[in-house]
């Protein structure tokens, strides 16, 4: 399994941050992965840590496909790849109409195909090969007497960047399954992947092209080496409730349908309730304890690694933590740990 780091969305003290994921790379982290919502964008953030890093990859967590062209993602990345030398992969996720409505002004409709289509027309540009694509959603070059088919002018470090699709809802899944190189996958309850996700896995990995590779599956996860102290997950317990509540409309929250699908319809109704009353403090208080415990990594060695051996078992291939400890030099022992624990398994 590989250790990667999941940076927050904050943008506060980025300096220091990337000092510290310079540190995570010496303790043994093999990726770091950057955000974007309606925070800073991915992209400048990718940049400077391609400068800062020698060998861990970079990775977007991820970047909204309505928000970019299919074109222009698929130069971005290229981009991206060749300033890092060739380690960077693409994360694309749709995120949720009330972001890309609200936020960007564009139409949130047909996701799953407008993937599909975004997926195949980077593919086609790091190839370099001349782009004309005819689809649904996306036509290029336009028609008219001005559209003229073109290829990238640069030759990629790379002609198959890693794909990487964030994905809860089942079609999206299996789109992930089918298309990509790796499945993102969120508020992961290893004791219900099978029941919740392993239908949508089959029937992509049923029609996944056999060059591709196996699917990679990674997970963000809140991470420490200590006793699971009501304080210490306190800020994964208000990320649920941000999620489940207020990260969608009331009728189109895919957080709050996943933890449904896992058996928390009743709780997840509560916390949408609260979070959407403003009572974000009882909202947090709803979420129930078993939801946080199994969506996060925190425990002593011998939890922890009992529950690196369930995210085995889930299909999990890489591990994307987010470290909890108060002080810096803490934050980077327990990876260090995490680490060697995880080389152990």
């Amino acid at each position: 399994m590989r250790l990667g780091i999941q940076l927050g969305y904050s943008g506060e003290g980025f300096a220091d941050a990337v000092d510290e994921v310079a540190e995570f790379e010496q303790a043994g982290a093999e990726l770091v992965v950057v955000p974007e919502a309606y925070s800073f964008d991915a992209v400048s953030q990718l940049g400077y840590l391609a400068a800062r890093t020698r060998t861990m990859g970079l990775a977007s967590g991820v970047m909204q496909t309505y928000t970019r062209t299919p074109t222009l993602t698929a130069m971005t990345a290229a981009g991206l790849d060749y300033v890092s030398g060739g380690r960077f992969s693409l994360g694309l996720g749709t995120s949720g109409p009330q972001v890309i409505e609200g936020f960007h002004g564009v139409r949130y409709d047909a996701p799953v195909a407008r993937t599909r289509e975004i997926v195949e027309i980077c593919r086609t540009v790091w190839r370099r090969e001349t782009l004309v694509h005819t689809g649904d959603h996306y036509r290029i070059p336009l028609p008219g007497e001005y559209g003229k088919p073109l290829k990238l002018i640069n030759r990629p470090i790379r002609d198959r960047i890693p794909v990487w699709l964030a994905a809860m809802g089942p079609r999206n899944v299996a789109l992930a399954a089918e298309v990509a190189d790796g499945w993102q996958a969120l508020f992961l309850d290893p004791r219900a992947a099978g029941r919740v996700f392993g239908d949508a896995l089959a029937d992509g990995r049923g029609r996944r092209d056999p060059s591709l590779g196996p699917l990679e599956v990674s997970v963000p996860v809140p991470f420490a080496l200590a006793e699971p102290t009501t304080a210490l997950l306190s800020r994964h317990r208000a990320q649920l409730a941000l999620y489940l509540g207020g990260m969608g409309a009331r009728k189109r929250n895919f957080s709050n349908d996943l933890v449904r699908r896992y058996g928390y319809a009743r709780e997840a109704s509560v916390i949408q309730d609260l979070y959407l009353a403003g009572r974000r403090a009882q909202a947090a208080a709803a979420v129930p304890d078993d939801l946080v415990a199994a969506t996060s990594l925190v425990g002593h060695p011998d939890d922890v690694r009992r529950k690196l051996t369930a995210l085995t078992e889930a299909g999990v291939t890489t591990l994307l933590v987010s470290p909890l400890a108060e002080t810096r030099a803490e934050r980077v022992k327990h990876v260090a740990d995490l680490r060697h624990l995880m080389d152990r398994e």
